[in-house]
């Protein structure tokens, strides 16, 4: 076991990404708890996804921005080096190669888009309306 040395809770895995202190409580709190230097992007993204997605509800679940309607569809987050965008396994399946185009790291249900790349707006749009269509959960 692992404790954190920041917030005291204990983890299997050493070094275990978490969010420490208080969740946010909305999508606006959240951002404006991320460092300065990536609040712009993570407010494009948010807004892309609030246009994709018009009738979603926008939550915080997992400690990360989500959009919702009937369960999660997708969430984002700020992380070290990249916005971490969480479609699920099978959107990012479908939309893999694409993702590759964009410059963008993919593994099981996670997409990469580091902060030195332009954000794929469009395609982030895109998987967003897929994972709706096609009732994809996050």
């Amino acid at each position: 076991m692992w404790t954190c040395p920041r917030c005291g809770r204990a983890f299997r895995n050493i070094d275990q990404s978490h969010y420490c202190g208080k969740a946010p409580e909305t999508v606006e709190e959240y951002i404006l708890a991320q460092d300065g230097s990536v609040r712009e992007q993570l407010r494009s993204v948010r807004e892309t996804l609030r246009t994709a997605l018009p009738e979603a509800a926008e939550k915080i679940s997992w400690s990360m921005p989500t959009y919702w309607q009937g369960h999660n569809l997708i969430h984002f987050a700020a992380q070290k080096k990249h916005i971490g965008l969480y479609p699920g396994p099978e959107a990012v399946e479908h939309f893999a190669e694409r993702l590759a185009q964009a410059g963008c790291g993919c593994s099981k249900g996670s997409v990469r888009i580091p902060y030195d790349r332009e954000l794929p707006l469009s395609l982030i749009a895109e998987i967003a309306a897929w994972c709706l269509e096609t009732g994809n959960h996050a």
